[in-house]
């Protein structure tokens, strides 16, 4: 067995590994967008570390873009096989690859205008899509859903099981029973690791003890706050910004995951009185999507969830929230300068309508921008939390004015200790890999690991192969 790492080496989004059995059998684990800014991000996203036609199956951990964004461009490409996943990874995917789909669309266009009114005359630096719209429908009819807690067989040698990772709706650990020449091996891939007693989803549970184990490392050098201080501090930012300077809020969210935790939170406080009157925008079409998807899958509510339904069946809804299609009507909240919460995607601030929300608000003292989750380096956001003093948007350079908060304590990743908590229970591995991290934090998480117990931990590199014996 061969394990090959396509993706999120060294470097957070782009989520891809692929294992080849001693037979040739080939099971690609996610197939993820890398996300930033450059033309080293172009050419990532157009460059395979294998042919596409020659994958037998993808098994994808969950729905967000930088773990399925590159799925239509592998059909496109030439795969044909089964894509597994859980039943609610499979619904959100119907929505985020369309929208995804929309975005390469609208983003070629504005480049390939910008490379024209240059009047460049090589016309072979334009740009088509990764994929258009046209191949979504016969990307969704490879997936097949499935229950967490049970084995599934994909094929005589290899069986799958999903176990709930509890970091959006419907993700999941992976963990493969392979035979290979009469021996069982066990190789096991956490996807992204959630958090304990978080909103709305289940805690993690724990995969089996298995052989090989590839894991996230995003915050391996981090401790979060705890769920009460995240919700009195998020509180007083609110009254701060929108009470006492009468500016905007603008909280740059992922359309699933963030954005309904950030309103179930919104809507616990209206319940109990805390809310100030203050009109409040959820401003992303899949966003609104998506919200509508977390209400048929109950079956990955926690327990806090189902018991608060009993006050309020209506967990992502209340008087002052309004959700937001239009486009019309979200180039009127940037012409308003009425104090209000504005929550849109995309949480990088790299693309979407808060890219949009951004250049028309950052230069303004009386808003605020409250980051609430991890942000690659050269996106806007990840621009942001590092202090820059002035930004480059649409081609104009805007001063930094508005006040810039981070609370990562709203990640939907867990920190090291949850991490380590969450594979405290593989006592047996032969050899553990760290992804899905930038290498300084995951060195720190690998001395972290060493430190409890663990040893023969890699950080491949992007293209690294291993033999598994």
């Amino acid at each position: 067995m061969q394990v090959k790492f396509c993706g999120a080496a060294q470097f957070v989004t782009g989520s891809s590994h692929l294992i080849t059995l001693d037979d040739g059998y080939k099971i690609l684990l996610d197939c993820g967008l890398f996300q930033g800014k450059g033309r080293h991000i172009w050419d990532l996203n157009n460059t395979w570390h294998f042919d596409p036609a020659e994958i037998d199956c993808l098994i994808l951990s969950h729905a967000h873009i930088d773990h399925t964004g590159r799925v239509p461009k592998l059909v496109k490409d030439g795969f044909t096989g089964d894509i597994h996943c859980t039943h609610a990874t499979r619904s959100l995917c119907s929505i985020m690859l369309l929208d995804s789909a929309k975005i390469q669309e609208r983003d070629v266009e504005w480049f390939n205008k910008r490379l024209l009114k240059k009047r460049r005359k090589d016309l072979r630096k334009l740009r088509k899509p990764l994929y258009d719209s046209e191949i979504i429908a016969p990307t969704l009819n490879l997936f097949i859903g499935y229950n967490y807690n049970r084995w599934h067989r994909i094929n005589e040698k290899v069986s799958v099981m999903f176990r709930d990772a509890g970091h959006i709706l419907g993700s999941s650990s992976v963990t493969l029973k392979i035979t290979e020449n009469g021996e069982e091996k066990l190789f096991g891939f956490t996807g992204d690791i959630g958090r304990p007693n978080r909103p709305i989803l289940r805690s993690p549970k724990q995969m089996p003890e298995v052989d090989y184990l590839i894991c996230e490392s995003t915050y391996g050098d981090k401790d979060h706050q705890l769920p009460p201080e995240q919700s009195e501090e998020f509180l007083e930012i609110l009254i701060e910004t929108c009470v006492e300077k009468r500016g905007k809020l603008i909280i740059p969210a992922f359309s699933v995951g963030r954005t309904q935790e950030i309103v179930y939170m919104l809507d616990k406080l209206e319940t109990a009185g805390l809310l100030p009157r203050i009109p409040i925008y959820v401003d992303s079409p899949l966003a609104v999507n998506a919200t509508m998807i977390f209400g048929q899958h109950p079956e990955c509510f926690d327990n806090e969830l189902n018991e608060y339904l009993l006050i309020d069946d209506n967990p992502f809804g209340f008087n002052d929230l309004n959700y937001i299609r239009e486009v019309n009507e979200s180039k009127a909240l940037n012409n308003s300068s009425d104090p209000c919460i504005i929550i849109s995607s995309s949480g990088m601030m790299n693309a979407g309508r808060v890219k949009h929300h951004l250049f028309n608000n950052i230069e303004s003292q009386k808003n605020t921008f409250l980051i609430v989750g991890y942000c690659s380096p050269d996106t806007p956001g990840g621009m942001l939390r590092d202090g820059i003093e002035s930004i480059k948007l649409f081609g104009e350079h805007k001063m930094v004015k508005a006040d810039v908060r981070v609370m990562d304590s709203f990640s939907a990743h867990g920190d090291r200790n949850e991490m380590y908590d969450f594979i405290a229970n593989q006592t047996s591995l032969k050899k553990l890999f760290l992804v899905h991290g930038e290498l300084e934090r995951q060195e720190k998480f690998k001395s972290f690991l060493k430190e409890k117990g663990f040893s023969d931990i890699e950080i491949p590199a992007e293209g690294d192969e291993f033999t598994l014996n």
